[in-house]
C-alpha cells in the first residue's frame, strides 16, 4: 500500500484512539495526535491519553509534548502535523490521525485561514460586549456581519461567537470570508476519513463510567499538581474537563461525589458539542456509528475494503 494518510475523529470517549492503533498495527501505520488536550504533558490522565502500554505497539507523535504553560494555537499544530506527516511519509509509511479537536482536521483538509492577529483590546472589548448583550443580542448582532458564523456556532459557545465577533470588528472582514480564502493543507486524495457517531445514550455512559475510572487512575494527584503550579485560567490545559470541578474538591469546596458528578456533566456536554461539530463540519466523512470496538473495525473494513484485499 502506498503511504497515506488516514484520518479519524470522533467525540470523547467513543472508541476513537483504539480503532486508530487497530488500524496502525494492521498497516504498519504512524499516529499523530489531533486532540487539543493531549498534547499537553501534564493531563495524561484527564485527556484520556493513550497508555504507554498503548503508544509502544505503534509509534505515536505530537502526544504529550508540550508544556501546560505554553498554549498551543490551531496553527501551531498545524505547523507541527505537517512536519510530522511529511516525516512520515518520507520513511514510506502511512499515517493515522487521531483526535476529537474538530478545528484541527478541518484545517488540514480545508485550510487555515491567514487572518491577522487580534490585539488584545479588541478581544477584551468582545468578551465584554458578550456579557453586556448576552448570547442571543451578541449572535444577532454577529448575523448582520457574518451570518454564516452566526448560523454554525453552536448554542452555548461562547468562546468561537466571541472569536467570530472580534474578528470582524478588527479587521472589518468577516470570519467566515476570510475562512473561505483558504487552501488545503492536505490533498484531496491524500487521505482517507471517518467520523465516529455512536447512539448518545451509549457514548454518555461511557463517558460516565471513564471518569470514574480516571479517578482510580490518578486524577486527583495530576489536578492537584496542575493546581499548584498556578497557571492562567485562560490557557487551553487549564480548561480540560473535569479540571475544574476536582480541583474544586481539592479545594474542600464539594465532596469527591459532587465533583465527580459535575465532571461527568461536563464531560457529556463536551460531547455532545464535539458531536455537532461532526455533523455541521464533517457532514460528508463516512460514519461508524458502534460502540463496540469489534463493531468498529467490522464497519471500517466494510468502508474500506481494500485492507482486507
Amino acid at each position: 500500500m502506498e503511504p497515506r494518510i488516514w484520518l479519524i475523529a470522533g467525540p470523547t470517549a467513543s472508541g476513537k484512539s483504539a480503532l486508530a492503533l487497530r488500524l496502525a498495527r494492521t498497516i504498519g501505520a504512524e499516529i499523530v495526535n489531533a486532540d487539543a488536550l493531549q498534547l499537553y504533558a501534564d493531563l495524561r490522565v484527564l485527556s484520556a491519553r493513550p497508555s504507554p502500554e498503548e503508544e509502544a505497539q505503534a509509534p505515536h507523535h505530537l502526544f504529550g509534548i508540550a508544556d501546560a504553560a505554553d498554549g498551543w494555537s490551531v496553527g501551531r499544530w498545524v505547523r507541527a502535523a505537517t512536519g510530522v506527516l511529511d516525516e512520515i511519509a518520507a520513511r514510506g509509511r502511512p499515517a493515522v490521525v487521531v483526535g476529537g479537536t474538530g478545528l484541527y482536521f478541518t484545517a488540514l483538509t480545508d485550510g487555515l485561514a491567514d487572518i491577522p492577529t487580534i490585539p488584545a483590546a479588541a478581544r477584551e472589548q468582545a468578551q465584554a460586549e458578550f456579557d453586556t448583550l448576552g448570547e442571543d443580542a451578541f449572535r444577532a448582532r454577529l448575523g448582520e456581519a457574518d451570518p454564516a458564523a452566526a448560523g454554525r456556532i453552536a448554542l452555548g459557545d461562547r468562546q468561537r461567537l466571541v472569536r467570530a465577533w472580534e474578528v470582524f470588528a478588527a479587521t472589518g472582514t468577516a470570519l467566515s470570508d476570510w475562512q473561505a480564502r483558504t487552501s488545503p493543507i492536505l490533498a484531496a486524495d491524500a487521505w482517507n476519513a471517518v467520523a465516529l457517531e455512536p447512539p448518545r445514550e451509549a457514548l454518555y455512559a461511557r463517558c460516565d463510567a471513564r471518569l470514574e475510572a480516571m479517578i482510580g487512575q490518578g486524577a486527583l494527584p495530576e489536578v492537584a499538581a496542575l493546581a499548584a503550579r498556578d497557571l492562567s485560567p485562560d490557557l487551553p490545559a487549564m480548561k480540560a474537563v473535569g479540571y475544574r470541578e476536582l480541583a474544586a474538591h481539592l479545594r474542600g469546596e464539594t465532596s469527591l461525589e459532587t465533583a465527580i458528578d459535575a465532571a461527568q456533566r461536563e464531560t457529556r456536554r463536551y460531547a455532545k458539542r464535539q458531536s455537532t461539530w461532526l455533523r455541521g463540519q464533517m457532514a460528508g466523512w463516512p460514519r461508524i456509528d458502534s460502540m463496540a470496538a469489534q463493531d468498529q473495525w467490522g464497519q471500517f473494513l466494510a468502508l474500506h475494503p481494500v485492507l482486507t484485499a
